[in-house]
């Protein structure tokens, strides 16, 4: 910084040269932003996360189950009705019935459509109580029929929706379940630390009562 009279070399911020003694406007300087003291004893809460409360989780009763069970024994049954009528008369059993006598011999044809009839019942049984399961667990409702006037859900270890596959899997399970003495897998539902049967554990899968 030089002084615009005489030229002489000035120290910046100057209010008059010391040579000449010509004196210069001082530019104020702004001041600087106040700096806000930081609260004592005040907790930061930044960067804690927050845990949302879960929704409390259920599981099934044994008993709950068994009634579940009876009731939807009730519906396959009636469903299998539906079922089991039309081919009765389909298959020529019926006829062969009607003209069988008491005094009479069964000859190798009726002995065959008899054998046929009871083959097709039983695959129907199969087919009818498999898509029952399968479809109704995996579905929307998450729970049959029985299950679902109880409240209860069938779900993955997760509490999610099934799949049809998982669901597939659970009730096919129930084959080795039933190959347990003495009801022991089904049992399993009624002190297991999560209410599981065997054919749960074996599937993955959960009995929830809906919150």
């Amino acid at each position: 910084m030089y002084c615009s009279k005489c030229g002489a070399a000035m120290a910046d911020g100057a209010a008059f040269c010391a040579n000449c003694g010509q004196s210069f406007p001082v530019t104020a300087q702004a001041p600087a932003p106040l700096t806000p003291a930081p609260l004592r004893n005040v907790p930061d809460y930044r960067g804690v996360p927050t845990v949302a409360a879960g929704p409390r989780v259920e599981y099934a009763g044994f008993w709950l189950r068994v009634l579940a069970y009876i009731v939807d024994n009730v519906v396959i049954g009636v469903g299998l009705l539906c079922v089991l009528i039309p081919l009765f008369f389909l298959t020529g059993f019926g006829a062969l019935v009607s003209h069988i006598h008491p005094q009479e011999d069964w000859d190798d044809a009726g002995v065959l459509v008899i054998i046929g009839f009871f083959f097709l019942a039983a695959m129907a049984s199969l087919v009818v109580t498999w898509l029952y399961h399968a479809l109704m667990e995996s579905s929307e409702w998450q729970a049959t029929v029985g299950k679902r006037m109880l409240g209860l859900v069938v779900t993955d270890m997760a509490g999610q929706r099934v799949s049809f596959g998982r669901s597939t899997g659970r009730h096919f399970g129930k084959i080795i379940t039933n190959m347990v003495p003495a009801f022991i897998g089904y049992i399993m539902a009624a002190f297991t630390e999560r209410k599981q049967a065997l054919h749960d554990m074996m599937a993955g899968c959960l009995i929830l009562k809906r919150g």
